[in-house]
């Protein structure tokens, strides 16, 4: 299952926030064995970066999330078609308009996030970590 992972869902994970690690982390050990393969957008990886420095005042725990990233996700390009496709979309919300464009883009099977009420119209299925595991078992 090639799925595009909501910077939500890497956040959880990566900051380790409750009540949502043990399901990322099992989401992310279905990505290390290559049950899943997991997507990001190229703009989700800077917002990653900033996030995450900016909630540990860490630079060097921000850095290693990216070598993670890098290590066990596709980057899916953010470039003009991307932007023209999420502008054009009727997303209220333009980042994640942005993420529904890369999905579309790459002709993945799902999105992975914990808000699904923010993609009122994608037409790509928008899935919960807890939903996809399921999918799997």
């Amino acid at each position: 299952m090639r799925v595009l992972v909501d910077t939500n869902i890497i956040l959880d994970f990566l900051l380790e926030r409750e009540p949502f690690l043990k399901s990322t982390e099992a989401f992310f050990e279905r990505i290390v064995t290559g049950q899943i393969m997991g997507y990001v957008s190229a703009s989700s990886v800077t917002d990653i970066f900033y996030i995450t420095e900016r909630q540990t005042r860490d630079i060097d725990k921000a850095q290693r999330a990216i070598a993670l990233i890098l290590k066990l996700f596709q980057i899916c390009p953010v470039d003009y078609t991307t932007l023209s496709t999420a502008y054009n979309s009727g997303l209220p919300d333009f980042e994640d308009a942005v993420q529904v464009a890369c999905a579309i883009a790459q002709q993945l099977d799902a999105i992975v996030t914990r808000n699904a009420k923010d993609f009122p119209v994608a037409t790509v299925p928008v899935l919960n970590v807890n939903q996809i595991l399921e999918r799997l078992e």
